[in-house]
């Protein structure tokens, strides 16, 4: 019996690979519905009002399960929501979670893993052969130290909901990733005032071209990274023009190096004079922020888009294989761990453009490597060979991504692809054609 911690996004797309090969398995998620962040009524998700997916509809869904053609290209929070609970429900996965459950410590045990968990302030104790561990990565808030102390409103990102909190505020946006952009158009209509303060440069991308969704442009011509970096920032530039032009930063990093922000609105309201953009933070002192530059200026409120780190509290770091000092574990393909195999990362991964369809492909190369090692095979000795002597290797396609928290588990979608799709094949081997093996099991 293995575990899944996680009714997410993630960890649905681990239940159903588990599934779909005959593995039992028990979920387990603190809320007490599936659809993890995705879910605002969850008491732990990251959601605001407001919020939409960055990526369309048909370059994120699962390929099994489609999303319904009514559901707009950039789908609502409560939509993506119902997604969640369809595809739930048309698999028979519900059933095999423990909702309202906490996930309180894991631990090896002899060749398995002692979980326990609580509901209802009950504790459970259980053995599993193996986890998957489908938290999510967007929990625990980055909350950098400020130069003084501000004597007005501070909120991260995370703790907000609604645009109602900026109302005849002046308010401060430090960060400006695809939440802080948001969010900061929000603010320009309830706000009295909206500055944004950046340290570094972002490279803006529109949501549409030409009516269609950027992300569903290209990637028919494969190009060398470094033609193909430059001749997409040229054709940024000769849509939206450069951030400077609009009194923000220049990246000083190429495009694809960091994550690009997707957002039509923000660079409307501050070439309109809606937002006013800001340097660095340098010092505070009550209500007044002084910046890089000299310019100061007196707040009512600071939110905080600065992020999320990895955060499992309920492991110990050293069973992940996480040294101290590193911003994320050190795992073969963000995954598999060089030394248990029976212990999956799962959906600790970033990439523009891996979708959910990308995640759900990671999750079934760990439920057929799950399935060979049960069989003791061939295939399995010589992934688990690989597995430690590659966990150290990061597959970024020749990218020099900046040294960011966020960016410690960031991938190149082709390269990771393409790799999800050789050990797929390598690990499918003697599993579709033995008759004796379940294909399906609810």
């Amino acid at each position: 019996m293995y575990a899944v911690i996680g009714a997410g996004p993630m960890g649905l797309a681990s239940a159903r690979n588990l599934q779909k090969l005959g593995i039992p398995f028990i979920g387990f998620d603190l809320h007490n519905g599936v659809g993890g962040l995705w879910d605002i009524d969850n008491p732990h998700s990251t959601m605001y009002d407001t919020a939409h997916l960055i990526s369309s509809k048909r370059m994120t869904e699962f390929s099994e399960f489609p999303m319904r053609d009514s559901v707009a290209q950039y789908p609502h929070h409560s939509e993506l929501r119902q997604y969640f609970r369809d595809f739930a429900e048309h698999f028979g996965l519900t059933k095999h979670y423990e909702l309202n459950t906490r996930v309180l410590s894991l631990a090896p045990e002899g060749d398995g893993w002692r979980l326990v968990s609580e509901c209802d302030g009950q504790p459970q104790s259980r053995l599993f052969d193996g986890v998957l561990i489908a938290n999510g990565t967007l929990h625990a808030p980055n909350i950098p130290a400020l130069p003084g102390e501000f004597g007005g409103e501070l909120i991260h990102s995370s703790a907000y909901r609604s645009s109602d909190v900026f109302n005849d505020k002046r308010v401060l946006i430090v960060g400006c990733g695809n939440s802080g952009a948001d969010i900061a158009v929000d603010a320009v209509h309830h706000a009295r005032s909206v500055d944004m303060s950046l340290r570094r440069g972002y490279y803006f991308l529109p949501k549409f071209v030409k009516g269609r969704p950027i992300d569903t442009l290209g990637g028919k011509l494969k190009l060398p990274r470094p033609i193909k970096q430059r001749i997409d920032a040229a054709m940024i530039r000769m849509i939206i023009g450069k951030p400077s032009d609009y009194g923000l930063p220049d990246p000083d990093y190429r495009l694809y190096e960091s994550h690009p922000v997707v957002n039509s609105l923000v660079l409307h309201h501050l070439g309109h004079g809606d937002i006013k953009p800001r340097r660095d933070i340098q010092a505070i002192d009550g209500k007044t922020v002084t910046f890089a530059d000299g310019e100061s200026a007196e707040y009512d409120l600071i939110l905080m888009a600065t992020g999320y780190l990895l955060d499992y509290p309920f492991i110990d770091r050293m069973h992940l294989n996480w040294p101290a000092g590193l911003d994320a574990p050190q795992l073969y393909m963000n995954v598999f761990h060089p030394r248990y195999d029976n212990l999956f990362m799962m959906g600790m991964i970033e990439a523009a453009g891996l979708g959910w369809e990308g995640r759900n492909q990671q999750a079934r190369l760990v439920a057929l490597y799950i399935r060979q090692h049960q069989q003791r095979s061939q295939a399995a000795e010589a992934f688990d060979k690989l597995k430690r002597e590659r966990a150290c290797v990061t597959l970024n396609g020749g990218y020099r991504y900046i040294k960011l928290a966020r960016m410690a588990y960031y991938v190149n979608k082709e390269v990771y692809l393409e790799t999800l799709k050789r050990h797929i094949a390598e690990l499918s081997v003697d599993l579709e054609a033995d008759a004796s093996q379940p294909v399906i099991a609810t």
